[in-house]
């Protein structure tokens, strides 16, 4: 069977699309069916593996327009990578999913027919804590957190971990955090050790020991729409992130 994770955190810029498109390649690389569904209405996730949006989405599957079986679409640069995009419709979603009585439940409901076709389902939420990211949370069997290595970054964890408390105490008992990963990391910065040696004081081994490091080849990949192991597989990225595949697989054997 299939294991679903979001990928969420409130705060915008830590690399939760980076993380969500590179760890799925690198996973697919290594012989895994990785599906992504794209629940943010930025798209980026869309745009970065070189997928536009079309009339069947995220949206229209989490509104019952369409289903998820028919909206996926498969990369043509790397064969067990697949997507449900986003649609700028996502943006209305909070609203109509709130009026509806199950609207907790549709991304769950979306994604159950399709989750024993894939190894692992990655939602990329949201950078919000609203009603997408918690549909994303009722539907998921864990999350992974992305924390960039920087002063603030313990701030907003508060928020994010009383969610996910929340959503385990009353809609999804199974709900586990998969790890912290520490990213846009600079080994030449002391704040970044710092911050990097405090995230692991308070979470321990749910940290993850991958590291991701800051790298322009990471950072240009999305504007060629690839996975940055398309666009320089030598680059620190590609490794950092086929590292963290590895680190990944083990604990999930």
């Amino acid at each position: 069977m299939g294991k679903i994770i979001s990928f969420a955190n409130q705060k915008g810029g830590v690399g939760k699309t980076t993380t969500t498109i590179n760890l799925a390649a690198s996973l697919s690389v290594l012989g895994q069916r990785v599906l992504i569904v794209d629940a943010d209405p930025q798209a980026n996730a869309t745009s970065g593996l070189g997928f536009e949006t079309n009339e069947r989405n995220t949206y229209t599957c989490l509104i019952g327009q369409a289903n998820a079986a028919e909206s996926i679409l498969q990369s043509t640069d790397i064969g067990g990578l697949f997507l449900i995009p986003s649609s700028i419709d996502l943006v209305g979603a909070e609203k109509d999913l709130g009026s509806m009585e199950d609207g907790q439940l549709r991304m769950k409901q979306m994604l159950q027919p399709v989750k024993n076709d894939y190894d692992y389902i990655f939602i990329d939420c949201s950078p919000s804590l609203g009603f997408l990211t918690l549909n994303a949370m009722v539907a998921a069997d864990s999350v992974i957190i992305p924390v960039q290595c920087e002063y603030f970054a313990l701030e907003g964890l508060g928020k994010i971990l009383n969610t996910i408390k929340m959503t385990k105490a009353q809609l999804n008992p199974g709900l586990e955090i998969e790890g912290f990963l520490m990213t846009m990391y600079s080994s030449r910065q002391k704040q970044d050790n710092q911050v990097v040696e405090e995230v692991r004081k308070h979470f321990g081994r749910l940290t993850f020991d991958t590291v991701i490091h800051r790298n322009i080849r990471l950072s240009e990949a999305p504007g060629f729409g690839k996975p940055v192991l398309l666009h320089d597989a030598a680059s620190s990225g590609a490794v950092s992130y086929l590292n963290l595949a590895k680190e990944f697989l083990r604990n999930n054997a």
